[in-house]
């Protein structure tokens, strides 16, 4: 038996099945990788980014030694707290910023200096651009200095020059709903650090 359908729900049928063919040949994003107009779509909140955790490691490559030591990094909107602990640490020892001040406790005591860097510099040989890093682990440029940046064909940060210093962003990791930087290599004359993000813990808010 034939059945025959009234010509306006024909052309329904059509219309409905065009589009269940349509949906079928636009494959959903796979989940858990970037997408072209992440990074923007989220980059006002990662400004705004101010109270986070991470722990992770450094690697540190001279021409004369190369070594790494365990990071484990807190920060606050008018505080940080960075520990540095295995071998190019020494031991145990934290830095904090408080306010434009600036300490280091270490086995030997406590200590204080004028900026981060001098207090690394000092109590262990090797520094960090601690301020800016800050915004450099978050895929940003410190702001108010002049800095050139390139991005990957998603749109994310993959190149930075700024203050003297080249971060090259090589993994990205999806936390809660950001996207946030897990690998950088970054290069200054002849020393070179690989910082490898082992866990993310952003204080997202209500965002």
């Amino acid at each position: 038996m034939t059945f025959f359908l009234p010509a306006p729900r024909r052309l329904m049928l059509a219309l409905a099945l065009a589009l269940l063919a349509g949906c079928a040949g636009r494959p959903d994003a796979p989940e858990g990788e970037r997408q072209p107009g992440d990074w923007e779509a989220q980059r006002t909140r990662i400004e705004a980014l101010d109270t986070w955790t991470l722990i992770g490691k450094a690697g540190l490559r001279t021409p004369k030694e190369s070594t790494s030591a365990n990071l484990d990094w807190s920060q606050y909107p008018h505080y940080y707290r960075l520990l540095i602990s295995g071998p190019f640490g020494s031991g145990r020892n934290t830095l904090e910023g408080r306010e434009g001040r600036f300490s280091m406790t270490t086995a030997e005591g406590r200590f204080e200096a004028e900026t981060p860097q001098a207090l690394m510099q000092e109590q262990l040989g090797w520094s960090l651009p601690v301020e800016a890093l800050a915004e450099w682990i978050r895929g940003l440029p410190a702001p108010e200095r002049s800095h050139r940046l390139e991005t990957d064909a998603l749109g994310f940060p993959r190149h930075l020059q700024q203050d003297g210093w080249t971060i090259d962003y090589r993994d990205w990791v999806q936390v809660e709903t950001l996207w946030l930087p897990r690998r950088l290599v970054m290069t200054y004359d002849e020393l070179r650090v690989t910082l490898v993000i082992n866990e993310w813990r952003p204080e997202l808010g209500d965002a």
